[in-house]
């Protein structure tokens, strides 16, 4: 009779806090949220679920840790650096890191209990701006307005039928051909002469946006001296 990894203790997978969290993130990733769950961990892992209440205490301490382990991968602006150029990178950073994993979008500021790597990002975005002059209410304000925005985006790019450079007009093309009746100008002409243009990407929007939020912000800096 062959042997089980159940037959020899040493040959169960090491657990470790890191393990049970990295496991969990690429749980989330490829199953998503909902999909986690200690047994669906446990599974994963090759082990039970009590094994892991050793690492963590329960399902929230686990999105805790892996919501801190996606704030990790996201660059930190720096409090020295040009403000607008700081928060553009930081833009760019935390839509990546949402494209990567897109469940996180709604957890990302709803833990009550933040890790080191979530702490570490607010304190230094925040001391960004406001070493940048910003005032402690416009501080506030810009963060939040950034953050609603970057967020807003990203869970819109998630939601959307298509992704990347040409291929809008795959899903597109067919909603056109409902506009035939004449009833949808305005549709019919952001369509065709934008949406289906060769080398037409959702993405690129973002960029306008962030710009247009930055422009605003340094217009209000520079009026009210912070």
């Amino acid at each position: 009779m062959p042997t089980t990894t159940k037959d020899h203790p040493s040959k169960r997978p090491q657990l470790s806090r890191e393990r049970v969290l990295g496991c969990a993130l690429d749980l989330a990733d490829e199953s998503g949220i909902a999909a986690l769950t200690i047994r669906s961990l446990a599974e994963a892992m090759g082990t039970k679920p009590m094994s892991l209440y050793h690492y963590v205490a329960n399902k929230d301490e686990i999105l805790d840790g892996i919501v801190d382990l996606v704030f990790s991968e996201i660059s930190l602006p720096s409090p020295g650096g040009d403000w607008r150029a700081e928060m553009l990178r930081r833009g760019h950073a935390v839509r990546s890191a949402l494209k990567r994993h897109p469940w996180a979008v709604g957890l990302l500021e709803s833990r009550t209990s933040p890790g080191p790597a979530t702490l570490r990002h607010h304190e230094a975005t925040l001391a960004t701006l406001r070493a940048a002059g910003f005032s402690i209410q416009l501080t506030a304000h810009a963060y939040a307005l950034l953050d609603s925005y970057i967020y807003g985006f990203a869970l819109q790019e998630a939601a959307l039928p298509f992704d990347g450079p040409d291929t809008a007009a795959e899903i597109t093309t067919p909603i056109v051909q409902l506009f035939s009746t004449g009833q949808y100008p305005s549709m019919v002409e952001i369509a065709t002469e934008h949406v289906l243009k060769p080398g037409y990407d959702f993405g690129d929007e973002f960029d306008f946006g962030l710009d247009l939020i930055l422009d605003g912000l340094a217009q209000r800096l520079a009026g009210a001296g912070g």
